[in-house]
């Protein structure tokens, strides 16, 4: 749908009247001096009732940006963006500039300069002018200053620095005080404090676009020596897509006096308690857990043996035989105790950091949440599978300890009992954890407490009813069946969470994870097969080692993506030609989400080194994609004289087409790029 949007957009510039926007570079300097950053203005007289955008536009359009060639030694800092008017768009507020823009930057000259000398640079600026359609606009610039001891301001420009600066909102001063939470009431919206400020803001314009503007149905609150403004949030555009969520804010605050609010972390309050009903179904799913943990091979052949130790020890007196139970269910609460205390802590240092998402759900906006239950679904549905086995080690661990005689001895044989059981979670708990992670404390350790209870309830029974012991299921194949057939429902979870994994990185990306977590099931069958102690030394090794590395190229391949910065555009042979016509280079991947080939490339292939250099000459690139049927994409390989995918291909002003090979790498596109004249020649 976003690909029909464009198009017609696209459709609706060609038609419109061909209008254009003046642009101008202003140097507030007449001289520059070594060292000493001076001021650009550029300048954009828009044609009437035609409009270019803020930093965060409020919707889809996009903002002006300049990218600067510079000698080496100087730097260039950020756009300095004067206050957007607010007003209606597509998807809400929009934030634009009307008129006679001016955007302020500051140059800072290398101090390697010599009076005598010419300071020379030059910069690409885009921009978007939109009235009822949108039309894509750059000018390209070259100034050459002369350099002398001490800089020279330009007394004609006096009067459009002043007034420009006077457009740019100001920096925050140390006695105002701000920050963010959110709305406990309502967990879509945000609450922004700001102390030390007496007037009452007009608005607060985002920088973040998953937030609205306070004029789009927020409001302002008196508090103690300040204001305090709720935004909501915005989840999805007017094209019903997506808006990914963060965790911090920042914008405009726009008075008077018009102040710029630095990035502020949203604090993540500490969790809040839910109700008697929710509580008691996590309460259930915990112990219920807890119950099937002694169903598991590792555990359940030694409950009616632990029980019989109990009475042996106990001479068949049914109070001491009960006691020593209850010393083991002690044994279990313990452990669980301690487990659950390092898991809080690690909960609490997380919120603190405010890595955290509050909310029920609300962790799941975290790719890197999604992926580690992503892999921690898949790992124990691999293990209960029988792929490999973890906690059979562990029944010799302790052992002196468990063998003693006395209370001390069923306590020890408790703790064992957790060490050995928690390896091989039941697929109840998956859940069961995950909701109680965003409980608040009290809750919090109940629930690993109904955990324990369920653990540890079969011995406390068996320890009162010690005849019981005859009526257990004698221990066989179907307790493996069982197991097996628990591994499915964790397959089903981690299929769960890899498509809802899909959904926050893209689709393009969920390639990687798929192969990755192909690896860790290899690295489980590696060492599930080999790593035995029938197997030699050597083996071992080599399984361990073999598992290891294969275990950790699978999970570097699920993470979630780095954030590419490489801008694609839809194709279409209007845009091209319009490209063309304007003298840009256009560079066109033919793909498709099924060409294994074509995702290859990308991965490989478009390295920051290799995008910065086509930034450099302007490329624009376009992606023709056919993962469906798409006859103008037919109809364009045609007359390229290809009809398979990959296809790749560089478009220059008056020359043929460039065709690279199927298989891309770095080299292949540098050299292709540097064929490239600069914009500026």
């Amino acid at each position: 749908m976003r690909n029909l949007f464009f198009l017609l957009a696209l459709c609706c510039t060609a038609a419109a009247d061909k209008v254009k926007s003046t642009a101008t570079l202003i140097p507030e300097v007449t001289s520059v001096a070594p060292g000493d950053p001076f001021t650009v203005a550029l300048k954009l007289e828009h044609p009437a009732e035609w409009h270019s955008y803020y930093l965060q536009s409020g919707g889809v359009e996009l903002p002006p940006s300049i990218t600067w060639k510079l000698p080496d030694g100087s730097k260039a800092g950020a756009i300095q963006w004067p206050v957007p008017e607010v007003k209606e768009g597509f998807s809400g507020k929009s934030f634009v500039y009307s008129g006679s823009p001016v955007f302020l930057v500051e140059i800072t000259p290398p101090s390697t300069l010599s009076e005598g000398e010419a300071f020379t640079f030059s910069a690409t600026a885009n921009w978007q002018i939109c009235a009822n359609s949108c039309i894509d606009e750059e000018a390209i610039f070259s100034l050459n200053l002369p350099v002398s001891k001490n800089k020279v301001i330009d007394p004609e420009q006096t009067g459009l620095f002043e007034t420009a600066r006077q457009s740019i909102p100001k920096s925050l001063p140390s006695e105002i005080s701000r920050s963010a939470k959110p709305d406990s009431a309502s967990p879509d919206t945000v609450r922004l404090a700001i102390k030390g400020i007496r007037a009452r803001p007009v608005d607060f314009i985002p920088n973040e676009p998953y937030l609205k503007a306070l004029s789009e149905n927020g409001k302002v609150t008196p508090i103690e020596d300040g204001f305090l403004l709720t935004l909501e949030r915005k989840k999805t555009d007017f094209l019903d897509d997506p808006i990914p969520q963060g965790n911090s804010i920042s914008g405009i605050l726009v008075g008077p006096p018009n102040y710029i609010i630095p990035e502020t972390r949203i604090a993540q309050p500490a969790p809040e308690s839910i109700s008697l009903g929710e509580l008691l179904k996590i309460l259930g799913g915990m112990f219920l857990g807890g119950m099937i943990l002694n169903l598991m091979p590792c555990v359940f052949p030694v409950i009616g043996l632990k029980i019989m130790s109990f009475v042996q020890q106990a001479g068949e007196k049914r109070r001491s035989i009960a006691l020593h139970g209850m010393s083991f269910a002690t044994g279990v609460l313990a452990s669980f105790g301690v487990l659950s205390g390092i898991l809080f802590v690690a909960r609490a240092a997380a919120i603190r950091d405010g890595t955290a998402l509050k909310g029920w759900g609300y962790q799941l906006q975290d790719p890197n949440v999604v992926v580690v239950l992503v892999l921690l679904m898949f790992i124990l549905g691999l293990n209960m599978f029988g792929l490999f086995e973890m906690g059979t080690s562990a029944t010799s661990v302790g052992g002196k300890l468990q063998n003693k005689s006395g209370h001390l001895g069923s306590f020890f044989s408790g703790v064992l009992a957790t060490v050995v059981a928690t390896p091989c979670s039941g697929p109840f708990l998956g859940v069961a954890i995950g909701a109680t992670l965003a409980l608040p404390s009290g809750q919090f350790f109940l629930s690993f407490t109904a955990m324990a209870l369920g653990l540890a309830l079969p011995y406390l029974i068996l320890s009162f009813y010690p005849s019981l012991v005859e009526a257990l299921p004698r221990p066989g194949a179907w307790m493996e069946s069982f197991k097996q057939a628990m591994s499915f429902l964790l397959f089903g979870s981690a299929g769960y969470f890899l498509w809802f994994y899909a959904g926050l990185i893209g689709q393009e990306y969920l390639l990687a994870p798929i192969f990755g977590l192909c690896l860790i099931a290899i690295a489980a069958w590696v060492y599930g097969r080999w790593f035995l102690p029938h197997r030699t030394r050597k083996a071992r090794g080599i399984a361990v080692v073999t598992a290891l590395v294969c275990f950790g190229a699978g999970v570097l391949l699920t993470l979630p993506p780095k954030p590419s910065i490489l801008e694609w555009q839809a194709w279409s042979e209007e845009k091209t030609a319009a490209l063309l016509s304007e003298g840009t280079p256009v560079y066109i991947d033919f793909t498709a989400q099924w060409c294994f080939t074509c995702q290859v490339n990308k991965k490989v292939a478009y390295t920051d080194k290799v995008i910065a250099l086509a930034k450099q000459k302007g490329v624009v690139f376009l992606k023709a994609d056919k993962s469906a049927p798409n006859s103008a994409i037919e109809a364009k390989l045609e007359k390229l004289g290809r009809t398979a995918i990959p296809v790749n291909v560089l478009l220059l002003p008056d020359k043929e087409p460039v065709i690279t090979p199927a298989i891309l790498t770095p080299g292949i596109l540098t050299d292709l790029f540097k064929q490239i004249p600069d914009p500026d020649k």
